[in-house]
């Protein structure tokens, strides 16, 4: 009996300790599972999306005033007033500054009066010419008379007396047409006068510099007495009055490349983006170089940006974004998730599987945006791709995704 209570002791005791070695064992197992699960890399992905993408081409130039002139003198002398300064905004005609050039009011003066001296002249040859016409009425009427005279009556009058009185008419004749030169020269002489009364009152006209179109006063190199020399030389000493710039109508020129080239034409929107605003704004194609250059393999092309509120300055940097195709409806993921291939037209992606798992996978590519890849094959709408790191991964390996989606790419 002793001996049976034992034996029924020792199961009761294996039974105990079978029981517990199973629980250690499953707690082990648990244990096991949850480590291999927190020690899943997390990775940062983004979902394949079908959105509307073009070709661009971003590329920097710096805004130009539309115009900008130094604003010279015709006429040397000095400044006797000047009406704007630096900022200043004029329009056309607006009076600038004022020269003063004692010299010029003497030749004007002396100008005024040639053309009194002249017409003085012309009333003079007038006075002239019609006392010679009387003249030659009375004798050309007295040598007619005698004329008739002696063919009624022969012999009655001398025929000296009537070749006397012919050539007392020629004579007066003769006067006539020596007064109706000199009122011609006395004329023309009053044409002179008035010609150079004119080129002097032109010349002081000049003494007034105005502004040849609407703009900013960008630059004042003289002040009230500087002496301006007249700005009709080539000669390096020539000191302008001002810089004005037209700054209401912005250039941009822009070297495009030669395969871009047949896609930019004239009146073509692209975007202007400043980074020093952090703003965007609408500019056109206005003028092509019309030659590729054979030093860049570049056209010249040139963008006009309307800036009726001066919030743009001459100067600033801008990119400038031409749409190089149509907006269409594509496949894309970022570009940050490709490992690009060495012909650019095919790549390589790591996903993440339902299951959480890396595949790799060789993708077709098409364009490229600023953020963005097309996916002409390889992928489906939906899939993650990893975007962070890749070069720890390995295919199959579990992961905990993360979802980072980006920005979508605006469609020009």
């Amino acid at each position: 009996m002793r001996f049976r209570m034992s034996r029924l002791s020792a199961l009761m005791l294996a039974l105990v300790f079978a029981l517990t070695g199973s629980s250690c064992a499953g707690a082990k197992k648990a244990e096991a599972k949850d480590a291999v699960e927190v020690e899943a890399p997390t990775v940062a992905v983004d979902k394949a999306k079908v959105e509307r993408i073009s070709r661009e081409l971003a590329l920097t130039a710096e805004f130009r005033p539309y115009q900008e002139i130094d604003v010279m003198a015709k006429v040397a002398g000095y400044v006797k007033s000047i009406n704007v300064d630096i900022g200043d905004r004029v329009k056309q005609g607006q009076l600038l500054a004022v020269l003063e050039i004692p010299e010029m009011a003497d030749d004007q003066v002396r100008a005024r009066s040639l053309v009194s001296r002249s017409q003085a002249e012309v009333a003079r040859a007038k006075d002239e010419l019609q006392r010679a016409e009387s003249s030659h009425d009375i004798a050309h009427l007295s040598y007619t008379r005698l004329s008739e005279v002696s063919k009624q009556k022969a012999g009655l009058v001398a025929q000296q007396e009537i070749d006397d009185a012919h050539g007392r008419d020629l004579v007066a004749e003769a006067q006539v047409n020596a007064a109706k030169s000199n009122l011609t020269s006395m004329e023309q002489q009053v044409q002179v006068s008035n010609s150079e009364l004119a080129k002097t009152e032109t010349l002081m006209g000049y003494t007034r510099v105005t502004a040849p179109f609407d703009g900013v006063v960008t630059r004042r190199y003289a002040d009230l007495g500087s002496m301006i020399p007249a700005g009709t030389s080539s000669s390096t000493q020539v000191m302008p009055i001002v810089k004005l710039s037209q700054n209401d109508l912005l250039r941009l020129s822009l070297p495009v490349p030669e395969s871009a080239v047949p896609s930019v034409h004239i009146g073509q929107e692209v975007e202007v983006r400043v980074p020093a605003l952090n703003r965007s704004f609408r500019g056109k194609v206005q003028r092509l170089g019309e030659k590729i250059s054979s030093a860049t393999r570049t056209m010249e092309t040139e963008v006009e940006v309307q800036n009726s509120d001066m919030v743009l300055i001459p100067g600033m940097y801008a990119e400038v974004i031409l749409s190089l195709s149509s907006p269409h409806a594509a496949l894309t993921i970022p570009i940050t998730s490709v490992d690009m291939g060495s012909d650019e037209s095919s790549g390589k992606v790591a996903i993440v599987t339902p299951e959480n798992r890396i595949e790799f996978r060789t993708i077709q590519l098409g364009l490229q945006t600023a953020t963005s890849l097309e996916v002409k094959s390889g992928l489906d709408e939906g899939h993650l791709v990893v975007t962070g790191n890749r070069s720890g991964l390995h295919a199959g390996e579990d992961v905990r995704p993360k979802l980072i989606e980006t920005a979508a790419t605006p469609a020009h």
